[in-house]
């Protein structure tokens, strides 16, 4: 097999994955635990994974802050040293898991509920059975519980491109519901095109 034609299936199996991640009333649940408790109530959205999926989580954290929605990246094992004192009454975890059962993140509800035992919790997971999804007031996410394009089936590639289509998801309709600017948009993000475009884009709507 050919790099054209490798490149032709992973595109196809990633796509089909894409389509097929499952629709249920947990978005709108969780899209409207970001409102509530950011938007109305003052706190912040706070993210949180292990591994590539901590990467992907740091990702929607920033997108989430740079569209209006206060959001911050907590690693799961320095939470345990000393940095879950970032979390605030008001704060909606949105955690992510493949697996469903990352040793770190489930400790992380743990010490969470210890600190502040109503916070809810959103979960991004290939596992909607899993030992995260079944803890109690947990919104669940469910990626579709797909297979790695990886050839040896390991690797996190489509797990890791599902979780950003869902973080896109709720940026996007967080930003519909909020009525998110391009005005509001360029007062977060100065610097270079996008920042550009964002001011020229704000000047237009006036």
């Amino acid at each position: 097999m050919d790099i054209q034609e490798s490149m032709r299936q992973i595109l196809e199996a990633e796509s089909r994955a894409v389509a097929a991640i499952p629709y249920s009333d947990a978005y709108d649940r969780a899209v409207e635990l970001i409102i509530e408790h950011v938007h109305r109530r003052g706190g912040k959205l706070v993210t949180s994974g292990m591994g590539k999926a901590g990467q992907i989580a740091m990702n929607i954290a920033t997108t989430f802050a740079s569209t209006g929605t206060p959001a911050v990246n907590l690693h799961p094992s320095e939470a345990q040293h000393g940095d879950l004192g970032i979390l605030q009454p008001n704060d909606v975890m949105l955690l992510i898991s493949n697996s469903g059962k990352t040793r770190e993140i489930v400790d992380l509800v743990g010490l969470t509920r210890r600190l502040y035992p109503g916070m809810p919790m959103i979960v991004i997971t290939g596992h909607p059975e899993s030992e995260l999804s079944m803890m109690p007031d947990v919104v669940t996410l469910s990626t579709g519980c797909t297979e790695e394009v990886c050839p040896l089936g390991l690797t996190p590639t489509t797990s890791t491109t599902l979780m950003t289509v869902i973080g896109d998801v709720l940026v996007v309709n967080v930003m519909r519901i909020t009525r998110f600017s391009a005005a509001q948009y360029a007062l977060r993000h100065h610097g270079g095109y996008l920042g550009q475009k964002s001011r020229t884009d704000a000047q237009s709507t006036r």
